[in-house]
């Protein structure tokens, strides 16, 4: 008892829930009320249809037709197609800007959620909430709910009007309605959870399709086909078994609802003949008994589906609701602010990502103005981290990271990352042309000259001239269409359209080949000229001329000075230094 209380308190909130939501998106409630009452009045036409046709059947005589009654009847008909026409698609439409508008709000809150967020959750799985789990939300909205509404007045419209004609004949469909509720009550709850377990196996297998989808290259050469036959095979039987369950649940729920409803309407026709040839029922009467039976029996059957289709809706809003509710990445003040001169001084940070698990331990240092600060050591020391929370991917555990004194975490966020240059040891590129990946992330349009421009400036023209549509030119998924050397040299030229005042570079040129290394090397030195730069590396290439050297490792700085100064001070730096020299 206790259980089941707990399970309708549960549902309340699911319900709560799913209200809150649609009301949040700000629906159409004026075009939806429309839409309704048409509906409702297009219900009342067929209320009136049968009585229609009883007054044409008892008052039509072999060779006269009752012309008024026809024609009462036809805009009755009318009527029904008509408003009913409008109706379904006022509804339709409100449902489809309500999904568009939750959609949108969903899709930007995606956006600024923190990095961690999707540490934790797959692509795919939220980009299965963003997609089936509103068209679930809007299946309900604009179909099932309007049914549900105009079936309901219907059912009961019909049942008042039966017991008015004949009370006998009502008393026997009567009978009948309660059997069909104690069918379709428990076969209705088996469907839900059908349907909720086959949206969350469909949601795992679209999750897990898309990662390894987007890393199809690593599979082949990995030669992982097989293993990824198996593990996608694995999901797809899981859907197909939850398919099968639920196939047959219907399989079994049809003939048991048109044995029936065929039951009542030959015993309501069998009736209704012998009450007729007894003369104590019109034929009118019972051609308008049988109208109201359909009446009734439509609406039981799509009740069914209505309640299966609000469980899954109150699963899917519970899903949808779980992502909104996830706190945004903080944005900092309004007010915009010029790092141009400032000094970059971290002061004792640190960092875990679980706790007890400390990534870095009492981090400081100093990047004054047009200075080089490096961060060398072994992998795994926490270097790249160090970046993510300079980019505010992350907030450190404790300690702060300043710049002119302002902690950077009050800076509004997209201005402080608009002042920022970041390439990585894989820069990342979107599916489209080079000018589109040039262009990303700028609040203008840059004209072809610039575009160029700033090509040229990271040797990446000539390369860019020799494809037949140069900027035009699809570079594919993550930028599968240009070699390492031309995608970093790409993200440079991107660098220098943004103009940062503070460059990052991870590992810029770890990944290339000793002719395109030197190509980057060069861009990246030029494009390090009055800026301040952070460089993480292991080539003692990029960083011997650094003003500062940070040494890391395990997560804490264990030796900083210049080259020089290290070289004589740190035993291990003065190791890396000698080994790459024999190499």
């Amino acid at each position: 008892m206790r259980n089941k209380t707990l399970e309708n308190k549960n549902n309340n909130i699911k319900l709560k829930d799913f209200l809150k939501l649609i009301n949040s998106v700000n629906p159409k409630k004026g075009i939806f009320v429309l839409g309704l009452l048409l509906s409702l009045v297009t219900s009342g036409a067929s209320l009136i249809v049968p009585q229609i046709t009883k007054g044409l059947v008892d008052t039509t005589k072999l060779t006269h037709m009752n012309n008024k009654l026809i024609i009462i009847l036809i805009i009755a008909f009318a009527i029904q197609l008509g408003f009913g026409t409008i109706g379904g698609f006022l509804l339709r439409y409100t449902g489809e800007s309500a999904v568009m508008t939750l959609r949108k709000k969903l899709w930007n809150h995606l956006l600024k959620l923190p990095v961690s967020y999707f540490d934790i959750h797959k692509s795919g799985e939220s980009s299965s909430r963003l997609v089936n789990d509103t068209s679930i939300v809007k299946d309900l909205v604009t179909s099932q709910f309007p049914n549900f509404i105009t079936g309901g007045i219907q059912l009961i419209g019909s049942m008042i009007i039966l017991f008015i004609m004949d009370w006998k004949m009502a008393a026997l469909i009567f009978t009948v309605v309660p059997i069909l509720t104690l069918i379709l009550i428990p076969v209705g709850r088996i469907l839900s959870r059908l349907g909720r377990q086959l949206q969350t196996a469909t949601a795992d297998f679209n999750a897990d399709a898309s990662e390894k989808l987007s890393e199809v290259r690593l599979i082949k050469s990995s030669n992982g086909e097989i293993f990824e036959k198996n593990t996608g095979g694995n999901f797809i039987q899981n859907i197909f078994s939850l398919g099968v369950k639920d196939a047959k649940v219907e399989a079994i729920l049809q003939p048991i609802m048109m044995t029936t409803m065929l039951g009542m309407f030959v015993g309501i026709l069998g009736y209704g003949a012998i009450r007729v040839s007894s003369g104590t029922m019109t034929s009118g009467s019972l051609v308008a008994f049988l109208l109201y039976l359909f009446n009734i029996i439509s609406p039981l059957t799509s009740f069914a589906t209505f309640f299966s289709q609000i469980q899954k809706a109150m699963g899917s809003t519970q899903r949808i609701q779980e992502i909104l509710d996830t706190n945004l990445e903080p944005t900092g003040n309004a007010t915009e602010f010029d790092v141009e001169g400032g000094t970059i001084k971290a002061t004792n940070v640190s960092f875990s990502y679980k706790k007890d698990s400390p990534i870095l331990t009492n981090i400081s240092f100093e990047a004054k103005p047009n200075n080089v600060i490096a961060f060398a050591g072994p992998s795994g020391g926490g270097k790249s981290t160090l970046f993510s929370l300079l980019e505010r991917f992350y907030t450190p555990t404790s300690g702060s990271i300043t710049v002119a004194d302002h902690n950077i975490e009050d800076i509004n966020i997209s201005n402080w990352r608009s002042q920022i240059g970041y390439v990585s040891q894989d820069s990342a590129a979107f599916a489209g042309s080079i000018r589109d990946n040039l262009q990303y992330g700028l609040n203008k349009e840059l004209t072809n000259d610039e575009l160029w421009h700033g090509l040229k400036l990271a040797y990446a023209d000539n390369f860019v001239k020799e494809f037949p549509e140069q900027l035009n030119t699809q570079i594919g998924e993550r930028g599968i269409k240009l070699s390492g050397g031309q995608k970093q040299r790409i993200a440079i030229a991107r660098a220098f359209l943004r103009n940062p005042k503070i460059l990052m570079l991870d590992e810029a040129t770890a990944s290339l080949d000793s002719e395109s290394e030197e190509k980057v090397q060069q861009a990246l030195d030029k494009l390090m000229i009055g800026r301040t730069t952070l460089v993480i590396a292991h080539r003692l290439s990029t960083i011997v001329e650094a003003d500062q050297i940070y040494f890391i490792e395990h997560g804490q700085i264990t030796g900083h000075g210049s080259h020089k100064e290290l070289m004589k001070s740190h035993k291990l730096y003065s190791q890396y230094v000698n080994e790459q020299m024999v190499n």
